[in-house]
């Protein structure tokens, strides 16, 4: 299958629902090879077989982003599966919502060890296979609540880690013709903010209309919104450009 990701390896973590989802079909309609990298058995199957039925070349496999043994294995098979990774794509998150007084230990270092330990696993393993092919994207998933949210004390300090090691790569990996740079989506329509919607307390239609009504564009944001700049950062042709957040929340974001 040709198109800009022909013959390139991706990597993309929490990639069996949602945004991560969107971003695996992107790439492979676009002619990558994609690994899928989940917790989730019974949503990894069910997205491969998708997968497979429209002739993407996936691989999957049920990882713990959090293990770095199994991580580092996982990343090896892929390397020698396929001879190179080309492109990360850091997307596994969990939430863990509650207001500080009531978060408790095992939210906070819950949502810690997903995105920001699980990040640094992946990204440790699969650094060492870009830099000796000089060539490499990352992308990490981070969000508008690492600007502050309501709620979201542990997931806003997470996304907003994920910035600061995001930066830090890219200036130690540059040099290596590796770039690495940051989506932070806004409101997007998922499964997580239908659980948002939950523990709040209202449908997930009263969420998605008061959102509207914050958004300059006057929609809410598809999986799809995201995997396009997504594969922006990760076109061969993005290579000056490193370090950058891009909030994809359908207006101005500081």
């Amino acid at each position: 299958m040709s198109g800009r990701f022909h013959n390139q390896v991706a990597i993309v973590t929490g990639g069996s629902r949602g945004i991560g989802k969107s971003i695996v079909e992107q790439f492979a309609a676009e002619g990558a090879k994609v690994a899928i990298f989940d917790i989730n058995e019974e949503a990894l199957y069910e997205a491969s077989q998708q997968f497979q039925e429209k002739g993407f070349e996936v691989f999957s496999k049920v990882v713990n982003v959090v293990d770095p043994i199994a991580v580092n294995a996982t990343i090896d098979e892929v390397y020698n599966k396929y001879g190179s990774i080309d492109i990360l794509v850091n997307n596994a998150g969990v939430i863990r919502d509650n207001l500080l007084f009531k978060m408790t230990d095992d939210d906070w270092q819950t949502v810690m060890d997903v995105h920001l330990k699980g990040s640094f696993n992946v990204t440790r393993a699969a650094q060492k296979h870009m830099v000796k092919n000089n060539y490499g994207r990352i992308i990490n998933i981070s969000s508008t609540s690492a600007l502050g949210n309501r709620g979201q004390v542990n997931y806003a300090a997470a996304k907003a880690g994920l910035q600061g090691f995001t930066k830090t790569l890219a200036i130690e990996l540059g040099k290596y013709g590796v770039t690495a740079n940051v989506v932070a989506p806004g409101f997007i329509e998922t499964e997580m903010t239908k659980e948002t919607a939950r523990r709040i307390g209202i449908s997930f239609e009263d969420l998605i209309q008061a959102s509207i009504a914050t958004i300059p564009v006057g929609r809410t944001g598809k999986p799809s919104d995201i995997a396009n700049a997504v594969t922006f950062f990760a076109d061969e042709k993005s290579s000056f450009v490193n370090g950058q957040v891009i909030y994809v929340a359908g207006g101005p974001k500081n």
